[in-house]
């Protein structure tokens, strides 16, 4: 043998030595390893690497390729605290440190995952399967039924591995951000997270509006996303996005796997942190190369098994990363349920001598199916109005006496004059945002004063802690699971509620003086927009619980929320905190996915529904039984609303041509009706709902011109200050 050979020989001896230490599996896996550490620190290392190695001997290659992987090892180890490299040897240099870091979170209350892995414990079920494979298993462990989503290059090994799967059903919309509605509508209704599937680049970065949307909302979506293979990644390769960094402020979390052994702990870890504590969107970015590779080592059962995922963020880990010993911490979650039990008994006293209380229920309150019962116990037997936000409709009864209906910008004028009057609001998973406010400095006068005489003010039961004096000052702060919480007040009340009788006859005016109000259509006109949607509720009256209302964003959000009545739980499915137009069509899909039995009915505008109409194909497609009524004014609504108003009738842009949507509809295999005069549209509207339930039928309301949404509150006034119907005698001003 040569001296050459002799030398070689040697060094590839003891580089495979050394790596042993790092767990590689086969040369293959080394190399790509050492193409994944070399991102990480100049992005084409790889490339040049590779290229120079083109042009040694096999041996020489390989040895080369040894000694990179240590190269890079020892630069990562002794640039980075010593824990760490030891985990990094645990698996690869490339693989992303765990704890993972959290987004969108409050640094004083949450620190990331933490585990502890018992090495002994292994799962072998996962040896010699694919990352795609592995894929299909995880989501057979997490018990999804439905994905949504769409192919594409850099997804294929996973879209490989669940063809023809038997274990749940796949929808494939007409666009990526249509799968992305589809997911919302679907896990409003469950309350389970919507799962997405999409490719990398524009497949993924059009999955970016859904995530917004979730995020604003507290929607949970779990989105995987293709990538590029990691020895391409920042080599601008087709279809390449850093889509980890683009969606950073639109998810709760996000990682890319950079290493299939960590495949089943990622996704373990996304469904728990989509569902915990404030629901969210989670995105999980998978590199082609971690889909289409094979596992060749056992990984711990406590990353495979979904119920072993523990240690959520928590003040306690958190504090433990401070350095506080166990005792402290002990004493900390001591001094913390004190805390919990001192406000709760604050909250019991403010609300048993309030004189006018109001309860603002918003979408928290739906987060478990005892929410709603415990708000309508809080309510009756302490005799206290409510109000709910948009996402809150359907928390409580609005056939109720006690129910104010929404409130807002274009709430009722008596739930935002009760807001005004109130000496006591109790805010149950809400939020405070603009749109309910009003101008903030006008807001809850006689709370804020009531607040600095000690018997009265803001009552806020809040998960998310930075929502806590975020917009208004909180005189008893309830921080937690809204619903856990307001269960564990109830002992705390006064079982005798106080007279109220004059709060409840003030309240009483305003009903008569302000109601929902519109003029009616006159023969030969076209229909109004409220007598649309008050046919549809008359119809659907006596079956509320068996009815889903899906909404596009416009005017006729606005009308669906003010003339239905809104009965039951988690029967509204809308966009709200970021107002996406086109999301009703697709959601009204995911819901009538989650719930085939019911009555599902998306009540769009003309200019929202053409956003994404050509899901109705989706519809046809799979025989999903929607229910889509167009509310057609042949104008962008609320645009020409505010044009109206501010902007002295300047219509700029906001007129629609639109296509004949009956033909549309029918073009697609989808029955269509059409209905343009009051005369017919009980007769229509009888048609529309008892359509075969299994396919899908579109309603093409045609509806009068330069119809404005009352009441209406200018974002610059107070909520006394509001505008009601023309026809109404003004709300009188108060100083």
């Amino acid at each position: 043998m040569s001296s050459f050979a002799v030398q070689f020989a040697r060094q590839q001896r003891h580089a495979f030595q050394a790596a042993s230490k790092l767990s590689s599996a086969s040369t293959s896996n080394i190399v790509a390893g050492a193409s994944t550490c070399s991102y990480a620190s100049t992005p084409n290392a790889s490339r040049a690497f590779s290229t120079a190695s083109n042009n040694l001997p096999r041996s020489a290659q390989l040895a080369r390729s040894q000694r990179t992987h240590l190269a890079l090892t020892r630069h990562i180890s002794t640039n980075q605290p010593k824990q760490q490299a030891a985990a990094a040897a645990q698996t690869s240099a490339g693989v992303r440190p765990e704890p993972s870091p959290a987004f969108q979170q409050s640094p004083q209350n949450i620190a990331p995952l933490s585990s502890r892995y018992d090495a002994n414990a292994l799962d072998e079920s996962f040896v010699g399967m694919s990352g795609g494979a592995i894929f299909h298993e995880m989501m057979l462990r997490h018990d999804v039924k439905h994905v949504f989503g769409y192919p594409g290059g850099a997804i294929l090994p996973v879209f490989d591995a669940i063809y023809n799967s038997k274990h749940f059903d796949f929808v494939l919309p007409r666009r990526e951000d249509g799968a992305g509605h589809m997911a919302e509508g679907y896990a409003r209704v469950t309350g389970k997270p919507g799962v997405i599937l999409v490719t990398s680049g524009p497949g993924a970065t059009n999955v970016i509006t859904p995530m917004q949307d979730a995020m604003s909302d507290g929607t949970p979506l779990v989105v995987f996303c293709g990538q590029v293979a990691t020895s391409a990644i920042g080599s601008d390769a087709f279809q390449e996005a850093d889509v980890v960094g683009i969606s950073r402020s639109c998810t709760k979390w996000n990682v890319m796997v950079k290493d299939i052994s960590e495949l089943p702990r990622r996704i373990n870890e996304a469904f728990k942190i989509a569902t915990s504590g404030r629901p969210g969107p989670v995105l999980v970015d998978l590199p082609k190369d971690v889909t289409a590779g094979i596992l060749r080592q056992a990984i711990p059962y406590s990353q495979t098994q979904p119920n072993m995922i523990t240690n959520l963020p928590s003040r306690q880990v958190a504090r433990n990363r401070r350095g506080a010993t166990f005792q402290q911490n002990v004493n900390m979650r001591s001094s913390e349920q004190d805390i919990l039990t001192s406000e709760l008994q604050e909250a019991a006293r403010l609300i048993g001598i309030a004189k006018r209380p109001i309860i603002y229920a918003g979408q928290g309150i739906l987060s478990s199916p005892q929410g709603p019962k415990l708000l309508a116990k809080l309510a009756k037997e302490h005799n206290i109005p409510v109000t709910t936000t948009l996402q809150g409709l359907g928390a409580f009864d609005e056939l109720d006496p006690l129910s104010l209906h929404m409130l807002g910008m274009h709430g009722s004028a008596y739930a935002n004059l009760a807001m005004q009057d109130a000496d006591l609001i109790i805010a149950l998973g809400a939020r405070f945002d603009d749109r309910v406010t009003g101008r903030i400095d006008k807001f809850a006068p006689h709370a804020r004063a009531a607040a600095l005489e000690n018997r009265g003010g803001i009552i806020h039961f809040e998960v998310m802690p930075k929502n806590i004096n975020k917009v208004v000052q909180a005189t008893c702060a309830v921080e937690g699971d809204v619903v856990a919480n307001l269960g564990k007040l109830m002992p705390f009340l006064d079982s005798n509620a106080p007279d109220r009788s004059e709060w409840h006859q003030l309240i009483k005016s305003w009903k008569d003086a302000y109601p929902f109000t519109y003029e009616p259509s006159k023969e030969g006109e076209l229909m109004k927009p409220q007598e649309v949607i008050e046919a549809l509720d008359a119809e659907v009256a006596n079956q509320k619980d068996n009815v889903i209302i899906a909404t596009g964003v416009g005017q006729h959000q606005m009308w669906a929320a003010q003339h239905y009545r809104w009965r039951h739980p988690r029967t509204w499915v809308s966009s709200g905190g970021l107002g996406t137009m086109g999301f009703g069509l697709p959601s009204c899909i995911g819901a009538k996915v989650a719930a085939p039995e019911k009555i599902v009915v998306d009540i769009d505008g003309d200019a929202s529904f053409s956003m994404t109409a050509m899901e109705l194909a989706t519809a046809a497609q799979y025989n999903i039984g929607v229910k889509v009524l167009i509310l057609n004014n042949e104008f962008q609504g609320m645009v020409v609303q505010w044009q109206d108003l501010f902007y002295e009738k300047r219509y700029s842009h906001t007129e629609m041509h639109n296509p004949d949507f009956v033909k549309l509809a029918e073009s697609m295999g989808v029955k269509a009706i059409r209905c343009d005069n009051i005369k017919d549209l009980p007769a229509k509207m009888k048609e529309f709902i008892e359509y075969d339930n299994n396919k899908p039928i579109l309603f093409e309301a045609r509806i009068t011109k330069n119809e404005h949404v009352y009441p209406f509150c200018p974002a610059s006034a107070g909520l006394h200050e509001l505008i009601v119907h023309p026809s109404l005698k003004p709300i009188p001003k108060k100083n």
